[in-house]
C-alpha cells in the first residue's frame, strides 16, 4: 500500500505534456520579425548592467578589469544561448524553458525552472526600478534618498537596503498599469526606445575613446593619495586594492562575473516570446546568438570608456554614466547620458514586468500556481489579476531590498534555470523517442524480457545507432554522477583559489582525480547514441558544451554572498509550499501523459 502511494506520488513528479496540448491552446500570432526579436533580446538585456552595474562592479569589485568580467559573463551566456537556441527549435513556442522541461523532463523539473524564470523576471524588473530611481535621485541632487533616509531609516543592514524606496515603489506600480499596451504596439515602443539607447551609448563610447586615459588602467598607491589631496574629502573614494588594471586581484574578477551575468540575462526573453515569431525556427535562435553578440560589444566598449574617463575609486554608485562626462568637464553630456538612460530603464521594466506576467498566466493555467492568476479580462484579453498581483509583488520587492541583492538574486535564479535548460538538452538528446520507447516495450511483451544488459564493454559501444531505454539509463545515471562531482569540484576550487592549490598537494591529488572522473563519465555519455530527430540548430560538441556550461554556471553561483544563498532558499521554499500544497494536485487539467 505505501509502495502504490509512493509510486503515484512519483509519477506526478514526473508526468509530462505533449506538445499538441499546447499547441491547441497557444496561438502564434507571427508578427515579430528577426529584427523585432533582436531589438526586444538586446533592450531587454542592456538595461541596468550598463548603467549602473558597470560602476558598482568597477569601483570596489574589479576595477578596469570589469571588461574581463563581461567576457567570461558573455561567455557563459553563449554557452546557455546555444542551449536556449536548441530547445526553441525543439518547441517554438511561448514560455519554452518551462515548456520545454514539462514536454521533455517532467512537472516538477518544469515547476523550479518556472518559479526560477518568475523569480529572475521580478528581481529584474525591480532592480532596474531601483536604477531608475537612483538615476532621477542622482539628476536632482540625492534629495529622494536623504529624504527617506532621514525619515525612514531600515536599521537591518545585510537584510534589507538603508531605507525604504517608495519613490521606485510607485513607479514599478506605474508600469503594472501601463502593462494593458497589446504586443504589436509595445514592440514598436520597445524598438524605438532601443534605437534611442543604442546611439547613447554609442555616444558614450565615442567620448571615452576621445577623452579616456589608458593612464587610468595603470593607477597605482601615488595617484590614489593625490585624488586624496585634491579632492579633500569632498568625495569619497572607494577602495584601491592593488591598483593597475586587476586591482582586486583574479578572485575580484569572477566575484565580478557572477555579478555581470545579470547584465546578459535578457536574451532568453526572445525564448517567452517566442510564439510571436514570424519564422518561429530560424528567427528564434538567430535573435537569441545576435542579441548575446551585440549585447557583449555594449558593455565591452561601455565598461572600457568608463573606466577610461574616470579612475575606478571615484566611481560613485547609482548613477557613474552621466557623472564621468561631469568628470572630463563634458556637463551638458550629463542631461542627455541620463535622459537616455531613463528611457532605456523604462523600457526595460516594462519587458521584465510584461515577461512576469505571461509566465505566471502559464503556470497558473497549467494548475501548477493558483487559478485566479490565469482568469482573463473579457475586454482586454489580458490576465488582469497575473498582472496586478506580480505587480504587488515586484514593487514590495524593490521598496526594501538593496541594488545589488537583487542583481545578485536575478543572477543566482537565472544560472541556476540556464543549468537546469543544459542538462534538459544533455539528457534528451540521448533519449529514445517516445513512440520507439513505446514500440521496444510491446515488443518485449511479445518476445518475452528484453536481451539488452549492460555490461563495461556496452558503456563504450553500445551497438546502436539510436538510443535506447538502456542507454537513457546510463546517460541519467552519468549524469547524476557528473553533477555530483561538477560539484564538489566547484566547492575545491572556491575555497581554494589555483594559487593556494600548489602550495597542498592533497589539494591537487582530489582536483586530479575530480578531473580524471569527470572526464570519464563524460566519455560514457560522449559514446552513446543520439536522437536522430532533424532541428534547424543543435547544440553542437554535444555532451561538452553543456556541461561546460552548468560547470561555469555553478561555479558563478558560488561566487555569490550567502546571503543570496539564503533568500534564494526562501523563495524556493516558498514554491516548494505552493506545489506540493496546490500545483500536484491541480496539475492535470490538460491531461498529461
Amino acid at each position: 500500500m505505501l509502495y502504490q502511494a509512493l509510486r503515484r506520488f512519483a509519477q506526478k513528479l514526473v508526468r509530462r505534456h505533449t506538445m499538441e496540448q499546447y499547441v491547441a491552446k497557444i496561438s502564434t500570432a507571427g508578427r515579430l520579425s528577426t529584427l523585432d526579436i533582436v531589438a526586444l533580446g538586446v533592450v531587454n538585456t542592456v538595461g541596468a548592467g550598463v548603467y549602473v552595474l558597470a560602476g558598482e562592479i568597477a569601483s570596489d569589485k574589479a576595477g578596469p578589469s570589469i571588461v574581463i568580467c563581461f567576457l567570461v559573463a558573455a561567455l557563459s551566456s553563449v554557452l546557455a544561448a546555444l542551449c536556449y537556441a536548441e530547445f526553441s527549435a525543439r518547441v517554438p513556442h511561448s514560455a519554452s524553458a518551462y515548456l520545454y522541461n514539462y514536454v521533455t523532463v517532467g512537472e516538477l523539473w518544469a515547476f523550479i525552472t518556472g518559479w526560477n524564470l518568475i523569480l529572475s523576471y521580478v528581481t529584474g524588473a525591480a532592480s532596474v526600478a531601483r536604477a531608475w530611481s537612483l538615476a532621477f535621485d542622482n539628476l536632482i541632487g540625492n534629495q529622494i534618498s536623504q529624504t527617506l533616509h532621514e525619515s525612514i531609516p531600515l536599521n537591518i543592514p545585510h537584510v534589507f537596503a538603508e531605507y525604504p524606496d517608495f519613490f521606485a515603489m510607485g513607479l514599478m506600480l506605474l508600469f503594472t498599469g501601463l502593462l494593458a499596451v497589446r504586443a504589436s504596439e509595445f514592440v514598436l515602443v520597445t524598438t524605438v526606445f532601443t534605437v534611442v539607447n543604442v546611439l547613447v551609448l554609442g555616444f558614450v563610447i565615442i567620448s571615452g575613446v576621445l577623452k579616456g586615459k589608458l593612464h587610468n588602467w595603470q593607477l597605482t598607491e601615488e595617484d590614489y593619495i593625490m585624488t586624496m589631496f585634491r579632492l579633500n574629502d569632498t568625495s569619497p573614494l572607494g577602495p584601491l586594492g592593488y591598483g593597475g588594471f586587476v586591482p582586486f586581484g583574479f578572485q575580484g574578477i569572477l566575484r565580478g562575473a557572477a555579478t555581470c551575468f545579470y547584465a546578459f540575462t535578457g536574451f532568453d526573453s526572445v525564448v517567452t516570446i517566442a510564439e510571436e515569431a514570424q519564422n518561429l525556427q530560424r528567427s528564434v535562435p538567430m535573435g537569441i546568438v545576435i542579441s548575446v553578440f551585440i549585447c557583449f560589444l555594449v558593455y565591452f566598449g561601455v565598461s572600457s570608456a568608463l573606466t577610461l574617463m574616470v579612475p575606478y575609486y571615484q566611481l560613485q554608485p547609482g548613477s557613474p554614466l552621466p557623472e564621468a562626462f561631469l568628470h572630463i568637464g563634458w556637463a551638458p553630456a550629463r542631461y542627455f547620458v541620463a535622459i537616455g538612460a531613463l528611457c532605456a530603464l523604462s523600457t526595460s521594466i516594462l519587458d521584465s514586468m510584461f515577461l512576469l506576467r505571461w509566465m505566471t498566466f502559464v503556470m497558473a493555467d497549467d494548475g501548477l500556481l493558483f487559478g485566479v492568476l490565469a482568469r482573463i479580462d473579457s475586454k482586454t484579453s489580458i490576465p488582469i489579476v497575473a498582472t496586478v498581483v506580480s505587480g504587488i509583488i515586484t514593487a514590495l520587492m524593490t521598496s526594501f531590498f538593496r541594488l545589488t541583492d537583487l542583481v545578485d538574486l536575478m543572477s543566482f535564479g537565472t544560472l541556476l534555470t540556464y543549468s537546469l535548460v543544459a542538462i534538459c538538452i544533455l539528457i534528451v538528446r540521448y533519449q529514445p523517442e517516445l513512440n520507439d520507447e513505446e514500440n521496444e516495450a510491446e515488443a518485449q511483451e511479445e518476445n518475452g524480457p528484453a536481451a539488452e544488459k549492460l555490461t563495461l564493454w556496452r558503456l563504450f559501444c553500445p551497438g546502436s545507432s539510436t538510443p535506447t531505454p538502456l542507454s537513457g539509463r546510463v546517460v541519467y545515471v552519468c549524469f547524476s554522477l557528473l553533477a555530483l562531482l561538477l560539484l564538489l569540484l566547484c566547492l575545491v576550487l572556491v575555497q581554494w583559489p589555483v594559487l593556494l592549490l600548489f602550495e597542498n598537494p592533497l589539494l591537487i591529488i582530489v582536483v586530479v582525480l575530480l578531473l580524471i572522473l569527470i572526464t570519464g563519465i563524460t566519455g560514457v555519455i560522449w559514446r552513446q547514441p543520439q536522437s536522430p530527430t532533424l532541428l534547424y540548430f543543435k547544440v553542437p560538441a554535444l555532451p561538452f558544451l553543456p556541461i561546460m556550461s552548468v560547470f561555469m554556471n555553478v561555479y558563478l553561483m558560488m561566487q555569490l554572498t550567502l546571503g543570496t544563498w539564503a533568500l534564494f532558499g526562501v523563495w524556493m521554499l516558498i514554491g516548494f509550499a505552493i506545489y506540493f500544497g496546490y500545483g500536484i494536485h491541480h496539475a492535470c487539467r490538460i491531461n498529461p501523459t
